[in-house]
């Protein structure tokens, strides 16, 4: 009415009322957004809680159509195309025609960083002030990120599958940089690889509540031509009583016998 009223006496007047609440209505949405986040007490994002990817990211990071092992896929690399170098885009057609044997994650081997984030399975935050834990079902794996200021250790032979995780806050992003990762893991089931000279920055951005964006910055100057970057969104698992499952796959061969239970042992003790 008061916006009728003016448009007809004073137009001039009106516009500049309409922006004005345009403008109010745009700051209230912004401040009300970072405010749904879970937060800590001394301010900081909350990430606690059981996250999952709900992409097939693990089969194949790159666009894929639908294959006998694997569901098609979108892709999570930034430009489409990991930038491999002539001869590690060789490697990884081998590491592709020989993925069953040779996927780190077939030999219940650790899946690493950044795969472990993406692997199909959920895993656990749990944040204090100087250190975030994050606990993995696939092999049951923890990995610590450090946010107390503390820098990567030095020294040879610092050679780690998670590699090593410090972090600070840029804001209401987490951002973690990782160094000193052994060969051995691969980043999806596709064969796609990197050397130890490896480096990761981590960022995990909440969206709200119950969303965080991954985007992980890979370099490796032995591998690749130029450092790219994969981008999925992490979801937290709402279902009631929801909890990690202990997935040890390595002994799957002992399934008579795992897990133990006191009374399976007391019945053979009896026998």
């Amino acid at each position: 009415m008061i916006v009728t009223q003016l448009a007809a006496n004073r137009p001039g007047a009106a516009a500049r009322l309409f922006a004005a609440l345009i403008l109010c209505a745009a700051s209230v949405a912004a401040v009300a957004a970072p405010s749904k986040i879970p937060r800590t007490a001394d301010g900081k994002p909350d990430l606690s809680g059981i996250w999952k990817t709900l992409d097939n990211v693990d089969y194949d990071l790159e666009p894929h159509p639908a294959r006998q092992d694997a569901p098609p896929g979108r892709g999570v690399v930034e430009g489409g195309k990991i930038p491999y170098q002539p001869w590690a885009l060789e490697q990884r057609q081998k590491n592709f025609a020989n993925r069953v044997e040779l996927d780190p994650r077939n030999q219940c081997f650790v899946l690493g960083t950044p795969r472990a984030q993406y692997g199909g399975e959920p895993f656990q935050i749990l944040q204090r002030g100087r250190d975030i834990t994050l606990l993995y079902q696939f092999t049951h794996q923890t990995r610590t990120i450090h946010t107390n200021g503390t820098l990567h250790p030095e020294g040879e032979n610092l050679l780690f599958w998670f590699g090593d995780s410090r972090g600070h806050w840029e804001g209401d992003t987490l951002v973690v940089d990782v160094t000193h990762f052994n060969d051995q893991p691969w980043f999806d089931r596709a064969g796609n690889f990197h050397s130890e000279d490896l480096h990761v920055v981590e960022r995990w951005k909440p969206l709200g509540p119950d969303h965080i964006e991954y985007r992980a910055t890979i370099e490796d100057p032995n591998v690749f031509t130029r450092p790219w970057t994969l981008n999925v969104i992490l979801y937290r698992h709402k279902e009631q009583n929801f909890q990690l499952i202990e997935n040890y796959c390595h002994t799957l061969e002992y399934g008579d016998d795992y897990p133990y239970r006191r009374d399976d042992a007391a019945e053979k003790g009896r026998q």
